[in-house]
């Protein structure tokens, strides 16, 4: 006599239930086989997403793309050069046109050295029109700014190590942990398996041979990756010094040292000695009015130095340029977030900008709107520097 199944009289086995449903239906079973196939190329498609690298992802966003504008930041530094340079390796290697692009000039020494010593050749942009492909990409920097219709531009791709609310619409790497955005690509290149090869060995590759980092490249992210940190030594992740490793075989000792010691131009000294003869200093914090200067990039140079003054831990520098007052700032203080700082400084002032990192900040102002045109009752400059000490104090 047969006995009943497991689970009580007249129970039916999973497979024989499948069974009669495909005999009295086999569109069924047709389509529950179909879903099952579906669910599990979902799962396998989402696992494969999970485990691709941000570089093997931008590289597959950019390598969909007939060319692509590459475009940095108003007078771009090296970090922002080399990274360019990093995207222009990956197009060439992905068949892709790509034309480096930046808005405002190249003028400090050590800018236009990392130009000349590496042979470089970037568009200029004065309008959203200069930009010579459609498709976007925007390194070092997460929204685009500094010409003409610069509002209208909707990049695909961003990579970047500042803070800010800018995205990519296809693709989007910020990381503000990062010292460089240059250690960015770095990772990039590393993960999927470019090899760094040293100037003398270069004569000696085959037109076949591919993943290999030119040593201009090589140089180039490195000394990024240093004038963003000051030589590995400030706002470093270990991410910078990872990066640095991978690259090291394939420096140009001989460039990067023309690149880190240029000739330096008359003003910047002038405008260096005039911050340290006209600073001002409250407890420990310093302001120095350069006045009028010719070469905007002095001004950041001389912060530099005067914040290395004995005793001084956030110094602001100031200079005018026409009718813009140019600021920048530096802080060893963990009480004061110099972007934050000058962003307080100038948020009542019409037309004007601030920002940056914590160690770091910069901005720009109108001189006519600061003294009072537009909203507002205006300050002098007297004013304007106790409004600076007072945003250092944490007092605005």
């Amino acid at each position: 006599m047969p006995h009943a199944a497991a689970g009580g009289v007249g129970a039916v086995a999973p497979a024989d239930a499948a069974a009669a449903v495909a005999e009295r239906d086999p569109l069924v079973l047709a389509a529950a086989v179909v879903g099952l196939l579906v669910v599990l190329v979902a799962l396998w498609w989402g696992i494969r997403r999970l485990r691709r690298t941000p570089g093997a992802e931008f590289v597959g966003h950019l390598a969909g793309r007939d060319e692509v504008s590459v475009l940095m930041h108003p007078n771009p530094d090296p970090d922002a050069m080399a990274s360019a340079l990093a995207v222009g390796e990956f197009a060439e290697a992905t068949g892709v046109d790509a034309h480096l692009q930046y808005p405002g000039q190249i003028r400090h020494q050590e800018n236009r050295a990392f130009e000349t010593v590496l042979d470089l050749e970037f568009d200029r942009v004065d309008t959203a029109g200069d930009l010579i492909a459609d498709d976007v990409v925007l390194v070092d920097h997460n929204e685009p700014r500094g010409f003409a219709g610069a509002d209208s531009v909707d990049p695909f791709a961003v990579v970047d190590h500042h803070p800010g609310d800018g995205t990519g619409s296809t693709f989007t790497d910020v990381r503000p942990d990062h010292g460089s955005c240059a250690s960015i690509f770095a990772e990039y290149l590393e993960q999927q398996g470019w090899e760094p090869v040293a100037p003398e060995a270069e004569a000696e590759l085959g037109d076949d041979d591919d993943r290999v980092l030119p040593s201009d490249t090589a140089t180039g992210l490195l000394y990024g990756i240093q004038s963003d940190t000051k030589q590995l030594t400030k706002g470093c992740s270990a991410a910078e010094f990872e990066a640095s490793a991978y690259l090291y075989d394939g420096i140009d000792e001989d460039r990067l040292d023309r690149i880190a010691n240029p000739q330096v131009d008359a003003e910047v000294l002038e405008v260096k000695a005039r911050a340290i003869n006209e600073r001002h200093v409250r407890n420990a914090f310093a302001v120095a009015d350069v006045g009028e200067v010719s070469n905007a990039d002095a001004i950041p140079q001389a912060a530099d130095e005067l914040s290395q003054l004995e005793g001084v831990t956030a110094v602001v520098v100031m200079g005018q340029k026409g009718d813009t007052l140019h600021l920048s700032g530096r802080s060893r203080d963990d009480r004061v977030h110099m972007g934050k700082t000058l962003r307080a400084v100038v948020d009542e002032i019409p037309m004007a900008n601030a920002g940056g990192h914590a160690r770091m900040g910069g901005g720009q102002l109108s001189v006519e709107h600061m003294e009072g045109l537009g909203p507002g009752d205006g300050l002098d400059r007297e004013e304007f520097v106790d409004r600076l000490f007072d945003a250092m104090a944490g007092e605005i």
